[in-house]
């Protein structure tokens, strides 16, 4: 969902390469297809092939998170400026250390809900785009909005309830 938003134009995704292997291991780990998570990860690699963060590994050392494997991640964002890392795992990406930085760390519910605030019916739309990509089996509007609220984004999915008919 945020890469379907990423993919419209609403935001520009940066993430380390490291946060790529991260990706691959874990899909592997959750459907237990290999082939599928580097497939995957090649398609993420050729849709933003200017979101990997080069030359940000210098930064790391000096960086302090509560899970230093994290560090890599902030890294990425200080690099580019970034003003979010979205990231469900506020825990280790705690305010007070990514304020000194200017970086918020947000939620994918918060995020997403945001990207629908500001640009309403164009977002929605870009959502509708990544629904009907979903082929087996078929996802409507409902089903979507059903499956928002059983990963956790309970807002966005409350949010889209007033769109289900352009969704």
């Amino acid at each position: 969902m945020v890469l379907s938003l990423a993919e419209e134009g609403f935001f520009r995704p940066r993430w380390s390469a490291t946060t790529l292997a991260e990706f691959e291991t874990a899909f592997v780990r959750l459907y237990g297809d290999a082939e599928t998570a580097r497939r995957q990860r090649r398609n993420i690699e050729d849709a933003f092939p200017e979101a990997v963060v080069c030359d940000g590994e210098a930064l790391i050392d000096g960086l302090a998170l509560p899970d230093p494997n994290d560090r890599h991640v902030l890294a990425a964002a200080i690099k580019t400026r970034a003003s979010v890392i979205v990231t469900n795992n506020l825990k280790d990406f705690p305010k007070e250390a990514l304020a000194i930085h200017q970086i918020e760390p947000m939620k994918v519910d918060d995020f997403v809900m945001d990207c629908i605030d500001l640009k309403g019916v164009e977002a929605v739309a870009a959502l509708r785009k990544m629904r009907e990509r979903f082929n087996n089996p078929h996802l409507d509007a409902e089903g979507l909005i059903l499956r928002l609220e059983k990963v956790g984004m309970s807002q966005t999915a409350t949010l889209l309830v007033e769109f289900k008919a352009l969704l």
